[in-house]
């Protein structure tokens, strides 16, 4: 069992019950799934690009990402309706609390120069975003085998109704805030 999961039950849901003074457990906000984005605007031209990006994604999670293709034809963007344009992937259950275990303890302290997540990347409803300009700081990535930087999004949507609420429940489960 995810060291986070386990975590979460025996100290983050009875702190927040006592905090938040909610009358049933059922109000306890939780995690709900995360979900980590990858665009890849160069895929039109080089389309080895889509399947470097899955290879990576797909180490990083897990689970086999998603390729996203193009809902409409943008002519500015050399774009054509059904060209890939982006790998996405759902994580919920076992493998999002192991992810989170990992993005909060090994991969973003090896960022440069790291200081804490932005507090403020809250989205007005319990929902937490931050984006990574590098593969290269989750472990399961070798820097020799990769044929560019990328970066990905990364979202954390709770069942929190509030900023607040998701904020201690993210500050709980060990996300390295900046002060």
């Amino acid at each position: 069992m995810a060291r986070l999961k386990t975590m979460y039950t025996a100290d983050v849901a009875p702190a927040l019950m006592k905090k938040f003074n909610y009358k049933s457990v059922m109000q306890i906000p939780k995690i709900d799934k995360i979900v980590i984005n990858v665009g890849c605007g160069e895929a039109r031209d080089n389309p080895k690009a889509v399947d470097a990006i899955v290879g990576d994604i797909g180490k990083i999670t897990g689970q086999k990402p998603v390729v996203c293709l193009a809902k409409k034809s943008v002519a500015n963007f050399k774009l054509r309706e059904g060209m890939p344009n982006g790998v996405k992937v759902t994580l919920r259950g076992e493998r999002m609390y192991e992810f989170l275990d990992r993005l909060f303890n090994l991969a973003l302290p090896r960022v440069r120069d790291f200081r804490g997540i932005n507090p403020n990347s809250f989205d007005g409803r319990g929902n937490y975003s931050l984006g990574v300009k590098e593969q290269l700081i989750f472990p399961e990535i070798e820097y020799d085998k990769i044929d560019k930087v990328r970066g990905m999004d990364i979202c954390i949507v709770t069942t929190a109704n509030t900023d607040e609420e998701a904020r201690e429940l993210l500050t709980l489960m060990g996300a390295p805030f900046a002060k």
